[in-house]
Order: structure tokens, then sequence, then C-alpha cells
């Protein structure tokens, strides 16, 4: 397997906005990394710049240490799995796999006799690979669990056993590095559950080097040991899944990421005798034990952001000790829906005296209050983005 770099590549269609801008990424060997982002963020175009399918306008890439930015796709030693699957209709799922394979170490007898006859030692070493191409293939399909399917046709199969297909074409050229392009979107809800699933063993399997483009979220908290967010064609953060959705780097990750996403309520920081509060939508909140580095607080216009299950809620008047529940008070709201997802409920809110919404995920077997509640939140889940560029005013959590 190998790492991956790419040195600030660009990408540009025409003369308006490029569609990837200065892009810096270090991927290392044996790694998950998701690019994870809207439509037209630039994560396909990007993934396509590594392939070789799409040429770069500007920057370098590296395989493998080896620089590849102008080297032909065939010769960048990559396999890729597309949403389409890209099968060949008139074979059966044993010659889609084995295609690419006979192609690089087979040809036909006219070609097998010149190498003979030219470089008989090279010759011999391919033709024992071409003889365990069965083996490989074998192998492959015991690992993905489609073996009965090896003499079907792609139209004889589901959409399932089609992208195993296709994944185990990709993993009988044991290529030094996988390319992923949202190869679970043609799939229903539940397969793409059990796909998901299947791609993180096989990754663990494998120890290889995987690039995932997708626009689910979902997918990429759950697959990736890293993403990266992009947008307009930036990397807003690359991080550990779990490390962007605690401490989004600004306001476009923390609403991109997550299900429901983070509450944002614009208002302002404000000095009030011996507090600092921030008072917007309704709220009214004690930031003074808050973590915030200093510089954070003399903010003005900025806007709260708070996860949804990291919101408490009351159904009469907050607890006397809420900071020994480790919690601040931040006013009342009225519940004015409520979602049932089955084991959590969303409890959409109105706060007091606003029209600012508020949504609450709250544990569905413990019951959840109705009508009119008092909200509370930990201060260390709450994050402060800046009015003016969105980044996150939040001091930098330690590991």
């Amino acid at each position: 397997m190998a790492e991956v770099s790419l040195k600030r590549v660009s990408k540009s269609y025409s003369s308006n906005q490029p569609a990837v801008r200065n892009l810096d990424l270090e991927i290392a060997d044996g790694e998950f990394l998701v690019l994870v982002g809207p439509s037209g963020c630039g994560k396909s175009t990007t993934l396509r710049m590594i392939a070789g399918l799409e040429d770069v306008t500007s920057g370098e890439i590296q395989i493998g240490g080896k620089d590849v930015t102008h080297v032909a796709p065939k010769s960048r030693d990559v396999a890729m799995v597309f949403q389409n699957y890209a099968l060949y209709p008139h074979m059966t799922a044993y010659k889609n796999m084995a295609f690419g394979l006979e192609l690089r170490y087979g040809g036909n007898w006219l070609e097998r006799l010149l190498r003979r006859l030219v470089r008989p030692q090279a010759a011999a070493e391919l033709e024992t690979r071409r003889r365990e191409i069965p083996q490989r293939i074998e192998q492959t399909a015991q690992t993905l669990g489609i073996a009965p399917l090896l003499q079907r046709l792609p139209k004889e199969l589901s959409g399932g056993e089609r992208q195993r297909v296709a994944l185990g074409r990709a993993i009988v050229r044991d290529p030094q590095l996988f390319l992923f392009d949202e190869p679970l979107s043609n799939l229903d809800a539940k397969l793409r559950v059990e796909m998901r699933r299947e791609l993180k063993q096989l990754h663990r399997q494998l120890s290889a080097t995987m690039v995932y483009v997708t626009h689910d979220q979902v997918e990429a908290l759950t697959l990736g040991d890293r993403i990266a967010v992009m947008k307009d064609g930036v990397i807003q953060q690359a991080a550990a899944p779990m490390e962007a959705y605690r401490n989004p780097a600004n306001r476009f990750v923390a609403s991109f990421l997550g299900s429901p996403p983070m509450n944002l309520i614009p208002g302002r920081v404000a000095r009030l005798d011996s507090q600092i509060r921030f008072i917007g939508g309704g709220l009214s909140i004690d930031l003074t034990q808050s973590g915030f580095a200093p510089a954070a607080l003399d903010q003005q216009e900025v806007e709260l952001g708070v996860r949804p299950e990291d919101v408490a809620v009351f159904a009469d008047e907050a607890p006397e000790h809420l900071a020994d529940l480790g919690l601040v008070d931040a006013g009342k709201a009225e519940i004015s829906l409520v979602e049932s997802l089955g084991d959590t409920e969303l409890l959409h809110c109105r706060l007091a005296g606003s029209t600012q919404e508020l949504v609450v995920k709250a544990d569905a077997r413990i019951g959840s209050p109705r009508g009119a509640i008092q909200i509370a939140a930990a201060p260390d889940q709450l994050h402060l983005f800046a009015a003016d560029d969105g980044r996150n005013l939040r001091r930098p959590a330690s590991n």
C-alpha cells in the first residue's frame, strides 16, 4: 500500500471559480480517508485527479512517494469503484473480476508467444500470475460472499451484489490505493448500512489505503479513520470523525455534520457585573466558566452552537444546583413538535420571547416533557462562532 500527498492542488474548468483551490492533504499508508461535502464542493474532482482521470491545473500529486501528477491512470496502480458499478453487461461476474488481470498478465496467444521469445524470464513470471487468476478471484469472492454468483450476468444480480462484484474487481488487482466515488449511493437504506459495515471490515482485513467520496455525513462519520470536510473546493477541516463532530473548525462543519445538525443561535457576548453572558434568541447563558479563550469573549456579534444531544430539558423549574450537574441555565422554551425516532425523540422547541427554534434530542425510553420546559446545557459543549467568518472561537480541545 502507499501514502498519498496532494500539494497545493488546484483544478479550474474555466475562468470562473475553480473546482478545487490550493488543496493540501496528506493521507497515511493504510488510512481510510473520507472526502465529504455537499454537491459541487470538489470532492469527486479531487478523487478523479488522484486517479488521473482529471488533469491537474496546478500543484503536485504523489502516490507512494512518486510524483504521478502527469502519469497516465493505468500506470498509477490504483483501483476505483464507481457509483454506477461500471460492470460489462455481457460478461459474467467472474469475467468482470478477471478482465483487468487477464489484460495485465495474459493478452492473446500471439502476445504471449512474443513475450516468451523476447523476454522468457518475464514471460514465465507473467504466466505464473495468469494461472493464479482463478484462485485470486475465488478467494476474493469468498471474502465478499459472492462465490455462488460468479457465473451470473450483471442483470441477474441485485444492486448490492453488483457493488460487491465491482469491489471484488478492485480487490483482485491488489492495487496500492483504492478510490471510491459514492459507491453506495444507488443502494437502499438497509443495504447501505450492510455495505458500510462490510467496507469497514474489508479495510481492516486488507490494511489498505482507501480514499472514499460521499455527500452522506453518516457514511463519513462511520467509515473514516479521518474525514476531510469540503466546501467550495477548499478543505474546511481534516480530522478524526469525532474530533470534527465535537470540535468543528467553523460554522459550516458544525452545521454539515450531525443529524439533526448543531443548533446555531445568533446573538452577542455581554459583560454583566462579574459575569460574561451570551444573549440572543431568547437565551441568556453564563459563559464565565465556559472555558473559552479570553479573546473569544471580546467578540460582540457571534453565533452560539450546541448539539441537540447536549441540551438538557426539565418539565418544571431547573434544579437549584445545576452547577453540581455540570450545567448552566439557558432559559425557558415551549415544545411545538415531537418527532419519534424509536429509542429517541426530537423535541422542536421555540425559545421564550423569540421566534428562535431549538432542536433537542431526548431518550424516548425515559419519556420527555411536553409543553413549557426549562433548558440547560453543559458549558464545555457550547461553541461560539465568529459572525464575520464563522470560525470556532472555542479554545482547541486537549487530547
